[in-house]
Formats: structure tokens, C-alpha cells, sequence
């Protein structure tokens, strides 16, 4: 049976009460009490009466312990009581005790009981290593001091979007730290971070030539995983990690279940796909062929729907590393070296927009947690408002023309 809660109450009392007129003690018909030398008895001095200051705040916390704190003056009492109901009612309390805990320790304490995968602890782990205040407390923790870290990674000098990365890493922290009234206000709010680049001047989009020339000069055993990420969207973990059985050639389908990830850089990993992203992708005939030699490479090996795709050492399936290695190796080849694995990717999704696919489908293809995700990476490859006005006046203009008796005039009538 759980302990039921105090009754929130608040006061400030005089704990020099009663100092300037004693009161006399009575007995129970009225009759004053006397000391044995006759004296009339008086209420004794309270026992802090002359010892530390005078006016006592008291109030009962979140968790129905009492808080107390003493002042020279009744004022200055009343006024810190105020601030702490305020604080009550406007969720802003914070816990005197718990808002003494330093940013390192309360970071320590909350990772402690989250349910992270073994890259978020990494990225968690690396933006608060990272912050100038971890030995502040966190009821201490003030704008300036997110304003001082910002600008401490930006002369590193860190990119912009690696410092938004990390600062919403921290913010994380600093929100948690809020809901256990450690914290009363978010310092993180209204900070500004260094601008980032627009998209389309960041992003680069492979050629339809140099896909072709990735494709043909990759061998047997890595040409289909180069396709998968270029004609079917798969991010490099998701490719390494796919199964005979989770082809559909009937359907031509690709079911998307499982990523392979590296754990502290050496252990191989298989788990679900990065944001819970499993789906369901319609692929190309073309890349259904190019799977179908792939597989029947390998047939030697195991008939098994379990079987991978693209076996690495022992029962693992390829990794970052042994993916990297071949990637390397035919982007060099066909003198593309600026070029990522991740840009086929990209490649797959201006190839879809290009198309006139809606945002939500590429949403679903891509396996983005939102459509805003989507948006927010490729808003500026889908045609404007000016280019959907002008393709529609064109169209018009066209329909118009053509089936006029009158051609137009090429030349002048003068």
C-alpha cells in the first residue's frame, strides 16, 4: 500500500514568538499558575529564540517532503515562499536538493536507465563529453553557458550540422532534467546555432553515367548491393543486412527488417532499422535480375530464405568496413572519389520526385520516421509553385496552337 501524499501547505512562522509580552499559564478553572517561589508561571521562550534568524519559510514538496529555509526578515521570507509556490503551480519547481546535482552527474545517472542502442549511447556520449559546463549545477545552468559551448565548437572549428546534432543531444538531457525537477527553465531555448548550407548547395546527386559505371564496375559479388542502393533507397546497413527470403520476385518486392551495425567498432550487430523504419519497397526489373545472378552466385553456398545476401567473415553478413573497402575501390575506378555510398541514396530520391511521386511515397520508399524528414532533405528538388504555373500555362498553350487553323507568325508583317 503506497504512502499517501502530505497536504501541500505553506507558511512563515516567528520563531521568536511570544518575546515581548509572556503569557501567563492558567490552570484549567482560570486560576494562574505559580512558581514554588510564588512567582506567576509564563509561557517559556521558544527554544530558537535568539539562535540563528528569526522568520521560518516552510512548504511541502512533489514528493511530500517539508522544506524549510530561515531569514532575517519576514519580507524577504514571505517573498522566497511566493517565488516557490509560483514555481509549483507554473511546473517551473525545482528540487533544492536534486538542482544541486552537476550536469556530468545527473547525465550519468539518467543515460543509466534509458534504452539506447550501442550508436546512440556513442553520439549521447560524445555531445556531453563535449559541453564547458559539466561540473555546473544544473539549478545554476544559465543561457551563457549553452551560448559559451556553442561558440567553443564552432572555433574548434565543428560543422554546422554536426554542432546541431550535439546540441540537441544536449538539449535532450537538459528536458529530462526538467520532467525531474532538477531543472526549471530550459537554458537550451532560444540559442542560436551557426547556420547550415542550403541542402541543394550541400547535396550531391550522382549521374545517371556514373551510377551505370559503379554498377558495371563492381563485381559479382558486390554489383547488386551498389544497385540496392541506388534503384531501391536501402542505407548501407539495411543492404548488408538483407536476406534470400526477404526478396519477393513474385510480387517484386524488398521487405526491409533488419540493419547490421558495428558495436564499439569490432562487434557486428543485426537489429531493427535506423527510427523502426521496416517497409516494404516495389523494385525495378532490372534490379530484380541483377539479385536473381547475384543469388544464384552464392547458390553454392546455402538454399536457406535466411541465407545473406552478401556473406561476410564467419556467420556475419558484410560491414561498414568491408562494404567501405569495396566501395572505395570502384568509385576510385571510374575517377569518382568524392563521391559516398550515401549518395545513391539521394540518387533513388531525386530519381522518384523527378518522376512526380508524392512526398509521402518517397516518405515510405526511403523509410524516413516522417514526411518532415523527407521535406526537410529534399524539399528543393520537387517543382515550385512557378514551375508547376508554368508547366500548366505550357500546356496550355500548346493545346492551343495545335488545334488553331492559324499557325503562329515567325516573322514580322512589316
Amino acid at each position: 500500500m503506497s504512502t499517501p501524499k502530505r497536504n501541500r501547505r505553506a507558511g512563515v512562522e516567528d520563531l521568536w514568538r511570544d518575546l515581548k509580552k509572556p503569557r501567563p499559564l492558567l490552570d484549567d478553572d482560570g486560576t494562574q499558575l505559580l512558581n514554588d517561589d510564588g512567582t506567576p508561571q509564563t509561557t517559556p521562550k521558544p527554544k530558537l529564540y535568539g539562535k540563528g534568524k528569526r522568520w521560518r519559510a516552510r512548504y511541502v514538496d512533489d514528493d511530500s517532503n517539508e522544506r524549510t529555509q530561515r531569514f532575517e526578515r519576514k519580507v524577504d521570507a514571505q517573498k522566497w515562499l511566493d517565488d516557490i509556490v509560483a514555481s509549483q503551480v507554473t511546473g517551473n519547481y525545482v528540487d533544492p536538493v536534486r538542482g544541486k546535482i552537476t550536469f556530468a552527474s545527473f547525465y550519468n545517472e539518467w543515460s543509466s536507465r534509458q534504452v539506447w542502442v550501442p550508436g546512440t549511447v556513442k553520439a549521447m556520449n560524445l555531445a556531453t563529453g563535449s559541453v564547458t559546463f559539466s561540473t555546473v549545477a544544473m539549478a545554476d545552468l544559465r543561457p551563457s553557458h549553452l551560448e559559451t559551448w556553442v561558440k567553443a565548437m564552432q572555433d574548434k572549428p565543428l560543422e554546422p550540422g554536426t554542432i546541431k546534432t550535439r546540441f540537441n543531444n544536449v538539449r535532450s538531457v537538459l528536458r529530462a532534467a526538467k520532467r525531474d525537477k532538477v531543472l526549471g527553465e530550459d537554458p537550451s531555448e532560444r540559442i542560436t546555432l551557426p547556420r547550415r548550407r542550403r541542402a541543394d548547395a550541400a547535396m550531391v546527386i550522382p549521374t545517371a553515367q556514373q551510377v551505370g559505371a559503379l554498377v558495371v564496375e563492381a563485381d559479382i559479388e558486390f554489383d547488386a548491393f551498389v544497385g540496392l542502393c541506388a534503384f531501391a533507397g536501402l542505407r548501407l546497413g539495411e543492404a548488408a543486412a538483407l536476406q534470400v527470403g526477404d526478396i519477393d520476385f513474385m510480387r517484386r518486392e524488398i521487405n526491409v527488417e533488419r540493419q547490421v551495425q558495428r558495436s564499439n567498432g569490432h562487434a557486428v550487430e543485426i537489429r531493427a532499422p535506423k527510427y523502426g523504419s521496416e517497409r516494404t519497397i516495389p523494385v525495378p526489373d532490372g534490379l530484380l535480375k541483377l539479385l536473381a545472378l547475384h543469388i544464384e552466385h552464392w547458390r553454392h553456398e546455402s538454399d536457406e530464405p535466411t541465407r545473406w545476401m552478401f556473406p561476410g567473415e564467419g556467420k556475419h553478413p558484410m560491414h561498414q568496413n568491408s562494404v567501405g573497402y569495396r566501395w572505395r575501390r570502384i568509385r576510385k575506378a571510374i575517377g569518382a572519389d568524392h563521391l559516398h555510398l550515401h549518395h545513391l541514396r539521394h540518387f533513388y530520391a531525386s530519381g522518384l520526385i523527378a518522376a512526380g511521386c508524392d512526398v509521402v511515397t518517397v516518405q515510405r520508399a526511403l523509410g524516413h520516421s516522417s514526411a518532415t524528414v523527407t521535406l526537410n532533405t529534399y524539399s528543393h528538388l520537387w517543382p515550385d509553385a512557378d514551375d508547376k504555373t508554368r508547366k500548366a500555362a505550357d500546356a496550355l498553350f500548346k493545346s492551343s496552337t495545335e488545334s488553331t487553323a492559324y499557325p503562329l507568325r515567325t516573322e514580322s508583317t512589316e
